[in-house]
Protein backbone atom coordinates (compact mmCIF):
# COMPACT_ATOMS: atom_id res chain seq x y z
CA UNK A 1 0.00 0.00 0.00
CA UNK A 2 1.46 3.36 -1.07
CA UNK A 3 2.07 5.96 1.60
CA UNK A 4 1.83 9.70 1.08
CA UNK A 5 5.02 11.66 1.60
CA UNK A 6 4.56 14.25 4.37
CA UNK A 7 4.31 17.87 3.30
CA UNK A 8 6.42 20.60 4.91
CA UNK A 9 5.41 24.22 5.27
CA UNK A 10 7.93 26.94 6.11
CA UNK A 11 6.63 30.31 7.30
CA UNK A 12 8.61 33.56 7.41
CA UNK A 13 6.62 35.90 9.60
CA UNK A 14 6.67 39.63 10.24
CA UNK A 15 4.46 42.11 12.04
CA UNK A 16 2.09 42.80 9.13
CA UNK A 17 2.37 39.80 6.79
CA UNK A 18 3.76 36.30 6.45
CA UNK A 19 5.12 34.26 3.53
CA UNK A 20 4.62 30.50 3.39
CA UNK A 21 6.23 27.90 1.13
CA UNK A 22 4.77 24.40 0.91
CA UNK A 23 7.18 21.64 -0.16
CA UNK A 24 5.82 18.24 -1.15
CA UNK A 25 7.16 15.49 -3.40
CA UNK A 26 9.94 17.71 -4.71
CA UNK A 27 7.69 20.61 -5.69
CA UNK A 28 6.99 23.88 -3.91
CA UNK A 29 4.18 26.42 -3.92
CA UNK A 30 4.01 29.73 -2.10
CA UNK A 31 1.37 31.72 -0.27
CA UNK A 32 1.27 35.17 1.30
CA UNK A 33 -1.31 36.79 3.56
CA UNK A 34 -1.79 39.38 6.29
CA UNK A 35 -0.63 38.36 9.75
CA UNK A 36 -4.06 38.49 11.37
CA UNK A 37 -6.98 36.17 11.96
CA UNK A 38 -8.31 36.56 8.42
CA UNK A 39 -4.89 35.74 6.96
CA UNK A 40 -4.52 32.74 9.27
CA UNK A 41 -7.88 31.34 8.14
CA UNK A 42 -6.94 31.87 4.49
CA UNK A 43 -3.73 29.90 5.06
CA UNK A 44 -5.65 27.03 6.64
CA UNK A 45 -8.05 26.85 3.69
CA UNK A 46 -5.15 27.04 1.23
CA UNK A 47 -3.34 24.19 2.99
CA UNK A 48 -6.41 21.98 3.06
CA UNK A 49 -6.82 22.55 -0.69
CA UNK A 50 -3.20 22.11 -1.81
CA UNK A 51 -1.45 19.92 0.77
CA UNK A 52 -1.48 16.14 0.57
CA UNK A 53 -1.07 13.93 3.60
CA UNK A 54 0.27 15.09 6.95
CA UNK A 55 1.52 18.70 7.01
CA UNK A 56 4.42 19.66 9.27
CA UNK A 57 4.53 23.44 9.76
CA UNK A 58 7.68 25.21 10.90
CA UNK A 59 8.27 28.85 11.83
CA UNK A 60 10.84 30.79 13.79
CA UNK A 61 10.33 31.78 17.42
CA UNK A 62 9.77 35.49 16.83
CA UNK A 63 7.67 36.22 19.89
CA UNK A 64 4.24 37.72 19.64
CA UNK A 65 4.34 38.06 15.83
CA UNK A 66 4.21 34.29 15.39
CA UNK A 67 2.50 33.10 18.56
CA UNK A 68 -1.06 33.62 17.35
CA UNK A 69 -0.43 31.89 14.00
CA UNK A 70 1.31 28.95 15.66
CA UNK A 71 -1.56 28.55 18.14
CA UNK A 72 -4.15 28.80 15.34
CA UNK A 73 -2.46 26.14 13.18
CA UNK A 74 -2.06 23.86 16.19
CA UNK A 75 -5.79 24.26 16.88
CA UNK A 76 -6.43 23.33 13.23
CA UNK A 77 -4.66 20.00 13.94
CA UNK A 78 -1.48 20.70 11.98
CA UNK A 79 1.85 19.57 13.39
CA UNK A 80 3.65 22.79 14.34
CA UNK A 81 7.29 23.37 15.27
CA UNK A 82 8.57 26.71 16.60
CA UNK A 83 12.35 26.85 16.15
CA UNK A 84 15.11 29.09 17.49
CA UNK A 85 15.99 31.56 14.68
CA UNK A 86 19.69 30.81 15.15
CA UNK A 87 19.11 27.23 14.03
CA UNK A 88 17.47 28.46 10.84
CA UNK A 89 20.22 31.02 10.22
CA UNK A 90 22.92 28.38 10.69
CA UNK A 91 21.08 25.99 8.38
CA UNK A 92 20.75 28.69 5.71
CA UNK A 93 24.47 29.45 6.00
CA UNK A 94 25.29 25.76 5.59
CA UNK A 95 23.35 25.83 2.30
CA UNK A 96 25.48 28.77 1.06
CA UNK A 97 22.40 30.91 0.49
CA UNK A 98 23.40 34.22 -1.05
CA UNK A 99 20.00 35.82 -1.56
CA UNK A 100 17.49 36.76 1.09
CA UNK A 101 13.80 37.54 0.59
CA UNK A 102 10.79 36.64 2.70
CA UNK A 103 9.79 33.93 0.23
CA UNK A 104 13.31 32.48 0.08
CA UNK A 105 13.48 32.52 3.89
CA UNK A 106 10.20 30.59 4.03
CA UNK A 107 11.64 28.06 1.57
CA UNK A 108 14.72 27.61 3.77
CA UNK A 109 12.49 27.03 6.81
CA UNK A 110 10.46 24.45 4.87
CA UNK A 111 13.66 22.64 3.83
CA UNK A 112 14.93 22.77 7.41
CA UNK A 113 11.65 21.20 8.53
CA UNK A 114 11.96 18.47 5.89
CA UNK A 115 15.54 17.51 6.68
CA UNK A 116 15.77 18.17 10.44
CA UNK A 117 12.28 17.10 11.56
CA UNK A 118 12.10 19.51 14.55
CA UNK A 119 10.08 18.47 17.58
CA UNK A 120 6.39 19.45 17.67
CA UNK A 121 5.42 22.52 19.66
CA UNK A 122 2.68 22.65 22.27
CA UNK A 123 0.99 26.00 23.02
CA UNK A 124 0.99 27.09 26.65
CA UNK A 125 -2.35 27.10 28.51
CA UNK A 126 -4.24 30.41 28.24
CA UNK A 127 -3.56 31.14 31.91
CA UNK A 128 0.20 30.87 31.37
CA UNK A 129 0.06 32.79 28.09
CA UNK A 130 -1.77 35.68 29.81
CA UNK A 131 0.72 35.58 32.69
CA UNK A 132 3.62 35.81 30.25
CA UNK A 133 2.07 38.83 28.54
CA UNK A 134 1.63 40.54 31.89
CA UNK A 135 5.13 39.78 33.20
CA UNK A 136 6.77 40.88 29.95
CA UNK A 137 4.78 44.11 29.97
CA UNK A 138 5.83 44.63 33.59
CA UNK A 139 9.45 44.22 32.52
CA UNK A 140 8.93 46.81 29.77
CA UNK A 141 7.45 49.27 32.28
CA UNK A 142 10.37 48.72 34.66
CA UNK A 143 12.84 49.34 31.85
CA UNK A 144 11.03 52.56 30.89
CA UNK A 145 11.12 53.78 34.48
CA UNK A 146 14.85 53.08 34.69
CA UNK A 147 15.42 55.00 31.46
CA UNK A 148 13.48 57.99 32.77
CA UNK A 149 15.34 57.96 36.09
CA UNK A 150 18.65 57.85 34.24
CA UNK A 151 17.50 60.68 32.01
CA UNK A 152 16.60 62.75 35.09
CA UNK A 153 20.13 62.22 36.45
CA UNK A 154 21.87 62.96 33.16
CA UNK A 155 22.10 66.71 33.73
CA UNK A 156 18.67 67.84 32.50
CA UNK A 157 17.98 71.28 33.99
CA UNK A 158 15.10 72.77 31.98
CA UNK A 159 12.18 72.97 34.46
CA UNK A 160 9.62 71.95 31.83
CA UNK A 161 11.59 68.81 30.90
CA UNK A 162 12.29 67.91 34.53
CA UNK A 163 8.61 68.23 35.37
CA UNK A 164 7.62 66.10 32.37
CA UNK A 165 10.07 63.34 33.31
CA UNK A 166 8.97 63.35 36.95
CA UNK A 167 5.33 63.19 35.89
CA UNK A 168 6.08 60.24 33.61
CA UNK A 169 7.94 58.43 36.42
CA UNK A 170 4.95 58.93 38.73
CA UNK A 171 2.66 57.54 36.02
CA UNK A 172 4.94 54.53 35.53
CA UNK A 173 5.05 53.93 39.30
CA UNK A 174 1.26 53.70 39.30
CA UNK A 175 1.18 51.42 36.26
CA UNK A 176 3.80 49.11 37.75
CA UNK A 177 2.04 48.85 41.10
CA UNK A 178 -1.32 48.15 39.42
CA UNK A 179 0.14 45.49 37.15
CA UNK A 180 1.96 43.80 40.04
CA UNK A 181 -1.37 43.55 41.87
CA UNK A 182 -3.05 42.11 38.79
CA UNK A 183 -0.28 39.52 38.39
CA UNK A 184 -0.63 38.50 42.03
CA UNK A 185 -4.41 38.25 41.61
CA UNK A 186 -3.99 36.16 38.45
CA UNK A 187 -1.77 33.70 40.30
CA UNK A 188 -4.16 33.53 43.25
CA UNK A 189 -7.12 32.78 40.96
CA UNK A 190 -5.52 29.68 39.43
CA UNK A 191 -4.56 26.96 41.96
CA UNK A 192 -1.79 25.40 39.85
CA UNK A 193 -0.09 28.75 39.25
CA UNK A 194 -0.53 29.70 42.90
CA UNK A 195 1.08 26.43 44.01
CA UNK A 196 4.05 27.02 41.72
CA UNK A 197 4.42 30.58 43.03
CA UNK A 198 4.33 29.38 46.65
CA UNK A 199 6.95 26.72 45.90
CA UNK A 200 9.27 29.17 44.17
CA UNK A 201 9.16 31.87 46.85
CA UNK A 202 10.29 29.23 49.36
CA UNK A 203 13.70 29.44 47.62
CA UNK A 204 15.89 32.15 49.24
CA UNK A 205 16.60 34.75 46.58
CA UNK A 206 13.30 34.44 44.72
CA UNK A 207 10.43 36.84 45.42
CA UNK A 208 6.90 37.13 44.05
CA UNK A 209 7.82 39.07 40.90
CA UNK A 210 10.63 36.69 39.93
CA UNK A 211 8.42 33.68 40.67
CA UNK A 212 5.78 35.00 38.28
CA UNK A 213 8.39 35.55 35.56
CA UNK A 214 9.81 32.06 36.00
CA UNK A 215 6.38 30.43 35.78
CA UNK A 216 5.55 32.45 32.67
CA UNK A 217 8.80 31.64 30.85
CA UNK A 218 9.21 27.98 31.89
CA UNK A 219 5.52 27.37 31.09
CA UNK A 220 5.51 23.65 31.93
CA UNK A 221 8.30 22.07 33.95
CA UNK A 222 7.33 18.60 32.72
CA UNK A 223 8.59 19.34 29.21
CA UNK A 224 12.14 19.28 30.60
CA UNK A 225 13.61 15.89 31.48
CA UNK A 226 16.27 17.29 33.77
CA UNK A 227 17.74 20.52 35.09
CA UNK A 228 20.41 20.55 32.37
CA UNK A 229 17.71 20.81 29.69
CA UNK A 230 16.14 23.73 31.55
CA UNK A 231 19.53 25.45 31.84
CA UNK A 232 20.07 24.98 28.10
CA UNK A 233 16.64 26.45 27.42
CA UNK A 234 17.69 29.53 29.39
CA UNK A 235 21.05 29.78 27.60
CA UNK A 236 22.96 29.09 30.81
CA UNK A 237 25.01 26.15 29.55
CA UNK A 238 28.76 26.67 29.15
CA UNK A 239 30.03 26.89 25.57
CA UNK A 240 33.54 25.60 24.84
CA UNK A 241 35.69 26.27 21.77
CA UNK A 242 38.70 23.99 21.60
CA UNK A 243 40.46 22.71 18.49
CA UNK A 244 43.73 20.84 18.23
CA UNK A 245 46.48 22.01 20.53
CA UNK A 246 46.43 25.74 19.78
CA UNK A 247 42.79 26.83 20.11
CA UNK A 248 41.79 26.92 23.77
CA UNK A 249 39.12 29.55 24.41
CA UNK A 250 37.80 30.05 27.90
CA UNK A 251 34.31 28.56 28.41
CA UNK A 252 31.48 31.08 28.38
CA UNK A 253 27.69 31.07 28.47
CA UNK A 254 26.15 29.97 25.21
CA UNK A 255 23.33 32.56 25.54
CA UNK A 256 21.40 30.54 22.94
CA UNK A 257 18.11 30.35 24.74
CA UNK A 258 15.36 32.32 26.45
CA UNK A 259 16.92 35.72 27.17
CA UNK A 260 13.90 36.82 29.24
CA UNK A 261 14.33 33.86 31.58
CA UNK A 262 18.05 34.47 31.81
CA UNK A 263 17.53 38.14 32.67
CA UNK A 264 14.95 37.23 35.32
CA UNK A 265 17.56 35.17 37.17
CA UNK A 266 20.35 37.77 37.38
CA UNK A 267 19.37 39.80 40.46
CA UNK A 268 17.84 36.80 42.30
CA UNK A 269 21.17 34.99 41.82
CA UNK A 270 22.99 37.99 43.30
CA UNK A 271 20.69 37.78 46.31
CA UNK A 272 21.02 34.00 46.53
CA UNK A 273 24.81 34.34 46.75
CA UNK A 274 24.30 35.86 50.20
CA UNK A 275 21.05 34.34 51.45
CA UNK A 276 20.66 30.90 49.85
CA UNK A 277 22.89 28.36 51.65
CA UNK A 278 23.26 26.08 48.62
CA UNK A 279 24.13 28.88 46.20
CA UNK A 280 26.26 30.71 48.79
CA UNK A 281 28.45 27.68 49.53
CA UNK A 282 28.73 26.84 45.84
CA UNK A 283 29.83 30.37 44.95
CA UNK A 284 32.29 30.45 47.81
CA UNK A 285 34.01 27.34 46.47
CA UNK A 286 34.32 29.00 43.06
CA UNK A 287 35.67 32.19 44.62
CA UNK A 288 38.23 30.17 46.60
CA UNK A 289 39.42 28.78 43.26
CA UNK A 290 39.91 32.35 41.97
CA UNK A 291 37.09 32.24 39.45
CA UNK A 292 36.25 35.67 37.96
CA UNK A 293 33.30 37.55 39.40
CA UNK A 294 31.07 37.21 36.33
CA UNK A 295 31.82 33.49 36.10
CA UNK A 296 30.65 33.11 39.69
CA UNK A 297 27.46 35.07 39.00
CA UNK A 298 26.68 32.98 35.91
CA UNK A 299 27.27 29.82 37.91
CA UNK A 300 24.96 31.14 40.63
CA UNK A 301 22.23 31.74 38.04
CA UNK A 302 22.60 28.19 36.75
CA UNK A 303 22.64 26.70 40.26
CA UNK A 304 19.54 28.69 41.21
CA UNK A 305 17.76 27.42 38.09
CA UNK A 306 18.68 23.86 39.03
CA UNK A 307 17.04 24.44 42.40
CA UNK A 308 13.97 25.89 40.66
CA UNK A 309 13.75 22.73 38.56
CA UNK A 310 13.91 20.47 41.61
CA UNK A 311 11.30 22.41 43.56
CA UNK A 312 8.82 22.55 40.66
CA UNK A 313 9.45 19.01 39.44
CA UNK A 314 8.97 17.39 42.84
CA UNK A 315 6.30 19.85 44.03
CA UNK A 316 8.08 20.32 47.35
CA UNK A 317 9.27 23.55 49.01
CA UNK A 318 12.96 24.38 49.16
CA UNK A 319 14.90 22.31 51.68
CA UNK A 320 18.68 22.88 51.73
CA UNK A 321 19.27 19.52 53.42
CA UNK A 322 17.69 17.63 50.52
CA UNK A 323 20.04 19.29 48.04
CA UNK A 324 23.30 18.52 49.75
CA UNK A 325 25.51 15.82 48.18
CA UNK A 326 24.91 12.30 49.47
CA UNK A 327 28.63 11.73 50.01
CA UNK A 328 30.31 14.38 52.15
CA UNK A 329 33.78 14.70 53.56
CA UNK A 330 33.94 13.96 57.30
CA UNK A 331 34.19 16.95 59.59
CA UNK A 332 37.68 17.86 60.73
CA UNK A 333 38.52 16.78 64.25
Amino acid sequence: MATTTPSHLGIDISKETFDAVLVQEGHSTSFQASNNRIGHEKLSKWLKKHARGVVHVCLEATGRYGDELAAFLHQENFTVSVVNPRRIAAYAASQLRRNKTDRLDAAVIADFCRTQNPVPWQPPPPTVRDLQMMTRHLEALLDMRTEERNRLQSGVTAPVVVAAIEQHITFLDTQIADLERQIAGHLDQHPDLKQQRDLLVSIPGIGDTTAAKLIAEIKDIDRFEDATQLAAYAGLCPSRRNSGTSVRHKPKLSKIGNAVLRKALYFPAMSAKSHNPIVRDFCQRLTDHNKPKMVVIAAAMRKLLHIVFGVLKHRKPFDPHCLKPVVQAPAAT
